[in-house]
């Protein structure tokens, strides 16, 4: 299973009620994270999550309401006694970015891997997620991600057999390990059935819709997209400023036949984002807005 929270959803800047825009991810021991901003790790701390798992974090852009809490953070990791990596990915400029912040944060007890993203999708596999970056439209160079937990087929007794395969072979084979027995080699896909459907986030913020972004959220389980402006009168600000509304996402959702979606990333105007969700609800039924703290438990299907 795959624990999704939104730490915090509003942009431009942190509110009483209302942290500035992250989430996290849990899966299998490993935590991930998306973006930082001012006041992420108080709102790690509200949710009663741990800082220390945090393997790898993603950002989608370099904007300060994006990336401001990281400073903080890492001295906060360093402080709980982590020693493993972390891995940082980004847009271009990332180590750059990151060490200029780090003035305030210089020692630090673990190693930061920098993994700068070049071109328009790349993909990555770190600790069983499957982490998919795609360029999207706003002012700078800003990246929307999926994040993937891939999930294997069944083992299949029969497969087995019909390969010969001696038994103590199996389990490793399960586990995706390939035997060399002497002049003979076992792959994992001799005893597995078809590859069953796993686990699909989509996440996306400060952008303009784009083909991209229906293109990779395709058949996502969990959409969280950016809408920046409920209210009917913003559509010409959205455009301006490369920003989405509620009702653009909501169109987004219904093309890409995901399965649930929230919003995120409120203008700090934007004081009661439900009132507007009445005419979002016609476009994508399963439409949510997204509230600091919001979780759910994503599990694979039977």
């Amino acid at each position: 299973m795959l624990d999704v929270c939104l730490l915090g959803t509003g942009g431009m800047m942190p509110l009483p009620r209302r942290w500035l825009t992250a989430l996290m991810t849990r899966y299998n021991g490993s935590s991930l994270l998306i973006d930082c901003g001012e006041g992420t790790q108080v709102a790690i701390k509200e949710k009663g999550w741990s800082f220390k798992p945090i393997d790898v974090i993603c950002f989608t852009h370099y904007h300060g309401d994006h990336i401001s809490g990281l400073p903080g953070l890492l001295l906060t990791m360093g402080n709980a006694e982590r020693t493993e990596p972390l891995t940082l990915i980004g847009p271009r400029g990332l180590e750059r970015v990151v060490m200029a912040l780090r003035v305030i944060a210089p020692e630090l007890p673990f190693e930061l891997r920098f993994v700068e993203i070049r071109e328009p999708e790349e993909s990555f596999e770190i600790n069983g997620y499957h982490i998919k970056a795609f360029r999207v439209n706003h002012n700078v160079l800003c990246y929307g991600y999926t994040i993937e937990i891939p999930r294997q087929g069944k083992f299949s007794v029969e497969r087995a057999n019909e390969h010969g395969i001696p038994q103590r072979f199996w389990n490793p084979l399960q586990k995706g390990e390939i035997i060399q027995d002497g002049d003979k080699t076992y792959y994992p896909e001799m005893v597995l059935g078809e590859q069953r459907k796993g686990l699909k986030v989509t996440y996306t913020t400060d952008t303009r819709p784009t083909e991209s972004i229906e293109r990779n959220a395709v058949n996502s389980d969990l959409f969280i997209c950016e809408g920046m402006y409920g209210e009917p009168d913003k559509d010409a600000k959205a455009r301006e400023y490369k920003h989405m509304t509620f009702r653009e996402a909501a169109t987004l959702a219904a093309k890409a036949q995901v399965g649930e979606m929230w919003l995120t990333h409120y203008s700090p105007s934007l004081v009661h984002p439900e009132e507007y969700m009445a005419s979002v609800r016609g476009i994508f039924e399963n439409a949510h807005p997204g509230k600091d703290g919001k979780t759910v438990e994503l599990k694979f299907e039977e």
